[in-house]
């Protein structure tokens, strides 16, 4: 009776001192399209000068889009209904009067995978400053996710992309809808059809020059991808290809991809001779270690239909690029 008693104590004694903080709080899976911000932030600050900020900051228009889109899809929602399944939704932006100046970042509160900005303030005008200040960081916030959660999707069929991988040295991701258009040594087209047109990838290497300026960069990338674009893209009319339009300004700017750092070009391409055009991301990617520029590129193909979705697309692939070592 006494052994008895004392395993007892000893299964009480380890029970008690069993560490209970790696357990894991489940989380309901979170829900929502692609690029779709919830708004949580009551009617009165929506119709006033804080709803303005959100619309002209978060929700403004995407640069190199032949059409006004915004970036996030916005769905203003009232605080007295962010509850239940609403708190669900990958991104939230909640908006706070009264409470002290300031803008938080929060991942995973209330499902998995989520993420949650909260913007606080005193007044009005409080809320528009945290806003307008930090609305570069509210933005890189939101688009990780959605970069993360497109590449997520997207391994549930992948495009098997050895080829690419043996020839170039590199491991990327992209559905299997994708084919192989081209392939010339160094050079990869790679497509998809859609209803309107096509989804297209570039991928190529060029020597690296570690002399050029940044102006000097921007100068040869709209030199190099309109030779590739003569030598490759060719269009439906006998002596066309694909070129980049002058009259749309070029943005240029510094970016990262495969943790290396990477120069970003985004514009509008047209087809010389013939009325076709579209917008295209371009990155050039310092491969260093390979003395080598490797230049990814998506550009679409969709008259009559909104293109934000598929640029989006192109750039989650692009960033999957992993260099191998």
């Amino acid at each position: 009776m006494r052994l008895c008693t004392k395993a007892l104590c000893l299964f009480l004694v380890f029970t008690a001192c069993e560490d209970t903080s790696s357990k894991k709080v489940y989380k309901p899976q979170s829900s929502g399209n692609i690029n779709d911000l919830s708004v949580v932030i009551d009617n009165s600050l929506w119709d006033s000068s804080v709803g303005e900020a959100i619309r002209s900051t978060v929700g403004a228009p995407l640069y190199g889009l032949p059409q006004d889109e915004p970036q996030f899809s916005l769905r203003q929602i009232p605080s007295s209904v962010f509850s239940g399944f609403v708190k669900n939704t990958r991104l939230v932006l909640k908006i706070t009067k009264g409470v002290a100046s300031s803008t938080k970042f929060y991942t995973n509160p209330y499902a998995s995978p989520q993420k949650m900005v909260v913007v606080n303030g005193m007044t009005n005008e409080e809320i528009v400053d945290q806003l307008n200040t930090n609305q570069a960081k509210i933005k890189k916030a939101f688009k990780v996710q959605e970069i993360q959660e497109k590449q997520r999707r997207s391994k549930k069929a992948l495009f098997n992309s050895e080829s690419i991988t043996n020839q170039l040295g590199i491991n990327i991701q992209f559905p299997s809808v994708y084919r192989i258009a081209k392939q010339e040594n160094d050079f990869f087209w790679i497509r998809r059809d859609i209803k309107t047109g096509t989804v297209n990838l570039l991928l190529y290497t060029l020597p690296y020059d570690k002399s050029l300026t940044e102006d000097e960069l921007a100068k040869r990338v709209i030199k190099v991808r309109d030779s590739i674009g003569k030598q490759y893209i060719e269009g439906p009319v006998e002596g066309s290809y694909m070129t980049t339009e002058n009259a749309y300004t070029a943005f240029f700017g510094k970016a990262k991809v495969a943790n290396l750092n990477s120069f970003e070009t985004k514009s509008i391409w047209q087809v010389k001779d013939a009325f076709m055009s579209g917008p295209f991301i371009n990155y050039w990617i310092q491969d260093t270690l390979n003395n080598r520029y490797l230049v990814a590129e998506g550009f679409v193909f969709a008259p009559s239909v909104q293109k934000r979705d598929y640029v989006f697309e192109l750039e989650a692939i692009i960033q999957s690029i992993g260099i191998k070592q």
